[in-house]
């Protein structure tokens, strides 16, 4: 049976007072019971607590954070967050009321208690993990339904102590949750059964809460038939009463106030339910139809087909006359009115995984326990966004959302297959018939018949294994089964016959299950007794919540179910059956302990690895966690080029690597039975820049260089220098342009482009052009003025030149004719100069060095350069 181990209380002595209706907390006794479960709350303090929880909020899981999030729904944002340890990328249930919440970790099976008033935890307690074991809650009533082993079992919320004596039902209990006046509801697909069960009244204080055998526990208060024996059953739970989707026949079955009311349904594949339903229309999603069918008090009132493609579909759920419905597949929640026209579209941003949508406190919220958004919908349909990850309480980014999945192939639709392996064993006017699931062919199997003795019987299609009663010993029969699917009957099977006989063997005893690391399960028990007959072989059946199969025979005690064959993560219990050698079969055995099956994690999904573009030598490696098979997921290895670590998280960098270094990156997940099947990515670490110039270009005072750069996969800096000029960066790294350079002279320009991996460099040859100027002097029109340009004369005249700028005799070296055309350098300041009406009024300090008997000065109030006579494209000398 599932494990519930002693509760833990987290305080440390009797001294240490409990709050279970409110009061005054302390922050040191908060802090201390929040260290002593090591969670961590932030945001509201223990004081404001009391009044958030009646403020229409809900407590919101974010797996990639391993925290809960309390959502205010009227404001739609977090108020309070409590960080779970140990639970990363873990699937949790929360269950709430407005003064507690309790989680379940489905990896781990540990269940949590905390008061939401106080916000102390009040205790933890052990399950066994995997699906197969739920957590109810109602006001002050807790309870652990165990469905494989069909154990409801009440706890004392407070301390998660055991209350009283467990409500027994046969194995494979589907259900489990309360109804709105505070009923919980259990199906019992053996029984074609729905009951109530009800709490036990709590003690005034959790110490004294009744023990077992004290006659207070909780009851089961009504029962009712829905269903035929075996058919597969959906629960969920009503205002008042419970709705019971019988999968196997196709109707819905709404118990009420002691009124049983069946509705056959118009659908082509398998059903599904919401947990729970709000107001009088019960909502049934059929996913591989893609439609919902709203069931009325008076029957089914109509139907409407959800847009999209696939059959990732969750139950639609019943929210202020609309119907809110979810495709996992795209992250995407379709709103319909009560006429079932669609009004809204909400999310759809690529994010895919599970949605969770709960309506509690007046509004609807919808949680991606993937991601870093919920969304918030009141009562009037106003959807608002909440970012869990808000405020920076933990700080950083939401983890990347991985890319959504490519559509899935629409696949080849048919009739079912024959199912495989169809088998009898005869007991006392009784015979079992158990089978191997058929191939669905592309449309979900609805139902299995079997035929024989004169009857029909149709069960579910996870139970596939039946027995057949009624029968006259000493006489041969046969079976025969075929499934049911959307496109109707496929062909059908025969069992062996079999003769049922009064001489029956015992049932085993003891029956034991082990799940091993390798993903096998071995069942073992004690011989069994033949009672004169010999024993042939032990027939063995695995339950689940809701659901049985044949695990196989063995002619020995034991049975190693083979790995694959079990569902990893899933609670399993098992029941054997001794067979004689005349094919006589006896009744079941007790149930085993439960299990779950686990094996090493598959391969982490979409792994990529990236270069690191600022830092030498690193590579950067990211991935979608990793398929845990039924054990939780503890640690990732990374190899790159040779380089190990360990990691916790989904995403690692790998450094010491060389530069511009091809590696290949492994990545294992790791779990109780080892490290898994390995992914593999290429990447390259950042290599120093190559440059390469493509072409250059001068004016007569600048060289412009353009140039390609292979940045070796980092972010590259270029600049482009000349000697003696300050470099210039090129801020594409395409080009660059070096300005002030003198005219007509020989550059070699230098291009760096420079990373995190260092420098790569190209050299280019470029003159400038060269720039003239005329010398300039115009006679006057009177006098010595009309010769006054014509030639070189004693005292100052036009279009002298020196060697230094002014107008100094003993440094003069000549005179340059008017129009002679001089190659300018530079220019350089130096005597005023007035070129009077020689030169239209010029007058300058500036003097600029021409070619001239080597390289001299004349004023440039003489000297008229070409292209517009710009001083100031001259560099300085």
């Amino acid at each position: 049976m599932a494990i519930i181990d002693d509760a833990v209380s987290t305080e440390p002595g009797a001294s240490r007072r409990r709050r279970w209706r409110g009061g005054l907390v302390t922050v040191g006794t908060v802090s201390a019971l929040l260290a002593a479960m090591g969670l961590t709350v932030l945001g509201l303090g223990a004081a404001d607590n009391a009044v958030a929880n009646y403020d229409a909020s809900s407590w919101l899981w974010s797996a990639a954070r391993s925290e809960l999030a309390r959502v205010n729904g009227v404001t739609a944002r977090v108020d309070t967050r409590v960080e779970v340890p140990d639970s990363r990328r873990h699937p949790v249930q929360v269950v709430q009321t407005d003064r507690l919440l309790v989680l379940r970790d489905l990896n781990t099976g540990q269940v949590s208690s905390l008061d939401l008033a106080t916000l102390q935890i009040t205790a933890t307690t052990r399950t066994t993990p995997g699906l197969g074991v739920n957590v109810a809650l109602h006001e002050d009533a807790a309870f652990v339904v165990d469905a494989v082993q069909g154990i409801v079992r009440q706890l004392d919320p407070r301390s998660l102590a055991p209350v009283g004596e467990p409500v027994h039902y046969p194995p494979g209990i589907t259900g489990g949750a309360f109804d709105g006046e505070g009923r919980l509801w259990v199906a019992v697909p053996a029984e074609g059964t729905v009951s109530a069960v009800t709490a036990a009244e709590l003690p005034s204080e959790p110490g004294s809460a009744a023990p077992p055998g004290s006659g207070i526990s909780p009851k089961r208060i009504e029962t009712y038939d829905v269903a035929e024996p075996s058919h597969e059953l959906v629960v969920s739970t009503l205002d008042d009463g419970v709705a019971v989707l019988d999968r196997t026949a196709g109707a819905l079955v709404r118990v009420q106030r002691g009124e049983v009311v069946r509705t056959p349904l118009t659908i082509a594949g398998p059903g599904s339910l919401p947990a729970r339903t709000s107001g009088p229309k019960v909502p049934v999603t059929v996913p591989g139809e893609r439609k919902v069918h709203v069931i009325g008090a008076g029957g089914e009132e109509r139907q409407f087909t959800v847009p999209g493609r696939g059959d990732k579909l969750s139950p639609a759920v019943a929210w202020a006359d609309r119907f809110y419905c979810a495709d996992e597949s795209t992250g995407t929640v379709y709103s319909f009115d009560a006429s079932g026209q669609l009004v809204d579209t909400i999310g759809g941003k690529g994010s895919t995984g599970p949605l969770e949508l709960e309506v509690r406190e007046n509004r609807l919220f919808i949680n991606a326990p993937d991601s870093s958004t919920a969304r918030v919908v009141d009562d009037k349909h106003q959807v608002r966004e909440v970012n869990k990850y808000a405020n920076d309480v933990l700080g950083g980014d939401p983890p990347p959302v991985p890319p959504p999945p490519p559509p899935p192939k629409k696949p080849k639709v048919g009739k079912p297959s024959a199912p495989r392996s169809v088998t009898a064993s005869a007991g006392n006017a009784r015979a079992r018939v158990s089978w191997r699931p058929a191939a669905a062919n592309g449309a979900e199997i609805i139902r299995y018949v079997v035929e024989g003795a004169g009857e029909r019987r149709e069960v579910g299609a996870n139970q596939r294994s039946v027995e057949v009663t009624g029968l006259t010993n000493g006489e041969t029969y046969r079976f025969s089964v075929h499934a049911v699917n959307a496109k109707g009957d496929g062909p059908a099977r025969s069992s062996n016959p079999v003769t049922p006989t009064a001489a029956v063997p015992d049932p085993p005893s003891g029956v034991t299950a082990e799940a091993r690391p390798d993903g096998t399960v071995l069942v073992k028990w004690p011989a069994a007794n033949g009672q004169g007959n010999t024993i042939a072989k032990y027939a063995v059946t695995a339950n689940s919540a809701g659901a049985n199969a044949p695990a196989g025979e063995s002619s020995k005690t034991e049975l190693v179910v083979p790995a694959g064959e079990l569902d990893y993560g899933t609670q399993y219990a098992f029941t054997v059956v001794s067979v004689n050698d005349r094919g006589a079969g006896s009744a079941a055995s007790p149930v085993s302990n439960s299990v779950v099956p686990f094996a090493a994690p598959g391969a982490p999904v979409d792994l990529r690895a990236t270069t690191v573009a600022n830092r030498p030598g690193t590579v950067a490696v990211q991935w979608s966690p990793a398929a845990a098979n039924g054990r939780p997921v503890t640690k990732y290895l990374v190899d790159a080029g040779g380089r190990s670590s360990e990691v916790t998280d989904t995403r690692a960098t790998v450094d010491g690597l060389g530069d511009g270094q091809s590696v290949t990156v492994t990545v294992k997940a790791v779990n109780e039975a080892g490290p898994g099947a390995a992914a593999t990515a290429n990447a390259r670490t950042v290599a120093p820049p190559r440059v390469t110039v493509t072409g250059s270009s001068a004016t007569a005072t600048a060289v412009t260089v353009n140039f390609t750069v292979d940045a070796g996969g980092g972010q590259a800096t270029c600049t482009v220098s000349v000697p003696g000029e300050k470099p210039v960066t090129a801020r594409n790294c395409a080009s660059a342009t070096v300005p002030g350079l003198t005219p007509g002279t020989a550059y070699t320009a230098t291009v760096t482009a420079s990373n995190a991996a260092g420098e790569g460099t190209a050299k280019r040859a470029q003159s400038t052009d060269p720039l003239y100027g005329i010398a300039t002097c115009n006679n006057g029109p009177d006098g010595d003025q009309r010769t006054y340009c014509d030639k070189d004369v004693a005292g100052r005249n036009g279009n002298e030149i020196f060697s230094v700028p002014q107008q100094d005799n003993d440094k003069q070296v000549g005179w340059a004719r008017p129009g002679t055309r001089l190659k300018a350098y530079c220019k350089r300041q130096g005597e005023n100069v007035d070129s009077w009406i020689y030169n239209d009024q010029k007058q300058s300090s500036w003097w600029v060095r021409v070619e001239f008997e080597g390289k001299n000065y004349i004023p440039w109030a003489w000297l008229n350069l070409e292209g517009g006579d710009n001083i100031n494209v001259l560099p300085t000398c």
